[in-house]
């Protein structure tokens, strides 16, 4: 009988201690400053929401894609387009090689991250715009210029880098023809109420890990030798990427859904 009571007594001192630890923990923040301007929270606040935990991906090579941030939705992998609905596009090598027809994303996106990786055709043909010519279109609708502009001049607004027709990249950060080269792209999608741009467009973008454009607010969809303007669209887009002719090559292709800090 007093073994028992004994036992009991020990298994409750276990059971309570971790209560008394958890409440005898030091806080995170602090409640008794004032509040972060326009938020329901205080500065420091320790009962703000956590930020999500996600694994960073890892660099590629030219022989080796990197692998990507572990809440990334992966478009194309190296190994099929089931995400994809121009399957008339080869996969070979661990690449989507433009050959016939505008390929497009069967999933749509709002505002987005964005990684993807291209490589302009060894067999360097024609010059200017008839060069590794193709482009990445955010929704469907706004082009970023891909194109060999290593060593090959063109009009500023439809280089590589290029919001077409629009903004001409910072600098021209091209490498050789057939190394591997990276867009990595920050889009906010425009916003609208009924024929009114309530928001424009606004998009980052690091060619090769150089910045091109820093938070550039668009002029519209792109168009072809006319000013860019801004027809009503769903609030939602794929991603798409142009067949011009040239067999440029695309691999690693993923996003990242972009969601406010206190809206995991």
């Amino acid at each position: 009988m007093q073994f028992s009571l004994i036992t009991s007594l020990v298994l409750m001192a276990a059971a309570a201690f971790p209560l008394v630890a958890e409440e005898g923990k030091k806080p995170l923040g602090y409640q008794d400053t004032p509040l972060v301007p326009g938020l329901q929270w205080h500065v420091h606040d320790g009962e703000r929401p956590q930020p999500r935990v996600v694994t960073p991906g890892t660099f590629s090579t030219q022989d080796q894609p990197g692998k990507p941030p572990s809440d990334a939705i992966v478009l194309f992998d190296g190994t099929d387009l089931s995400k994809w609905q121009n399957q008339g596009w080869k996969v070979e090598d661990g690449a989507m090689i433009a050959t016939k027809g505008q390929q497009v994303s069967v999933e749509k996106f709002g505002d987005i991250q964005l990684h993807i990786e291209w490589t302009s055709p060894t067999e360097i043909k024609g010059t200017g715009q008839g060069r590794g010519n193709s482009g990445v279109f955010l929704m469907g609708i706004y082009e970023l210029q891909v194109l060999d502009c290593f060593e090959n001049q063109t009009y500023p607004d439809g280089q590589a880098g290029a919001i077409y027709g629009s903004y001409p990249p910072l600098v021209n950060a091209c490498r050789k023809p057939g190394e591997w080269q990276t867009y990595d792209v920050v889009w906010e999608c425009p916003t609208f109420e009924g024929d009114k741009v309530v928001k424009p467009a606004f998009i980052t973008v690091f060619h090769n890990g150089v910045l091109l454009h820093n938070r550039k607010e668009l002029l519209g969809r792109t168009n072809h030798k006319k000013a860019a303007a801004y027809t009503p669209h769903e609030a939602t887009g794929p991603i798409s990427m142009q067949d011009h002719g040239n067999p440029v090559r695309y691999r690693n292709i993923w996003v990242r859904p972009l969601k406010g800090y206190d809206q995991p």
